[in-house]
């Protein structure tokens, strides 16, 4: 194994221009990821809010912290006041918990809608159907401290690349889909967070903007 910036230098020359490197730090010590900031990395995910909470004081103010795990509403508050994205938002309830604590703190804070594209059933993320009652309703246009950037998805955890692109085909339409129709003016409604340690080259083929790369950099869990 590598060191951990020449595993991210590794991953960037992979990468296009217009691809984002999201590492993921979930389980890894700040030392890792001190390792990774000085070889100029800046954009972290993390899955758990205790953990990021415990990390976000002893580590540089200049990271951008991504949350990508699964989050509950209640434990929305404890992150908002520096987190620089929300990649997981995957129910109308939790983007209006968003908004309502992002407002005591005077944000905006960046969300991206996480669909549900993968055919096992413990993958978390809105039906299209759900994300387009959700935009049409009158009240989404009332949420005036969050600023839906685009869409995350997770394939099927599988060897089969025909069923991954495909997977990620069906991530783009979406994206395409809501461009047109809800975002048509809107330019930082950009972002296709797509892509693993496993299946990222894959991902940039069919359109990611953004890589969410953990084992790749730091190794193993």
């Amino acid at each position: 194994m590598n060191n951990i910036a020449e595993n991210i230098q590794s991953i960037c020359n992979q990468l296009n221009k217009n691809v984002q490197l999201i590492a993921v730090s979930k389980l890894k010590p700040c030392s890792d990821i001190m390792e990774a900031y000085n070889a100029g990395q800046r954009l972290f995910g993390e899955n758990y809010v205790q953990e990021l909470v415990e990390k976000y004081p002893q580590l540089p103010k200049d990271i951008q912290w991504h949350f990508i795990g699964h989050l509950q509403r209640n434990k929305v508050k404890y992150i908002i006041d520096f987190v620089s994205c929300i990649q997981g938002i995957d129910n109308e309830n939790l983007l209006k918990e968003v908004d309502r604590q992002a407002n005591k703190h005077n944000r905006v804070v960046d969300c991206l809608l996480q669909f549900h594209i993968a055919q096992e059933e413990t993958k978390f993320g809105f039906t299209f159907e759900e994300a387009q009652q959700m935009l049409q309703n009158t009240n989404f246009a009332n949420l005036q401290h969050i600023r839906i950037c685009g869409v995350m998805g997770m394939a099927s955890f599988t060897n089969d690349n025909n069923k991954i692109t495909q997977e990620f085909k069906q991530l783009k339409i979406y994206f395409d889909s809501l461009k047109q129709n809800y975002f048509a003016d809107k330019n930082y409604f950009k972002e296709i967070s797509m892509g693993m340690t496993n299946d990222f080259a894959i991902a940039q083929q069919e359109g990611s903007t953004m890589v969410r790369i953990g084992s790749a950099i730091f190794g193993k869990r």
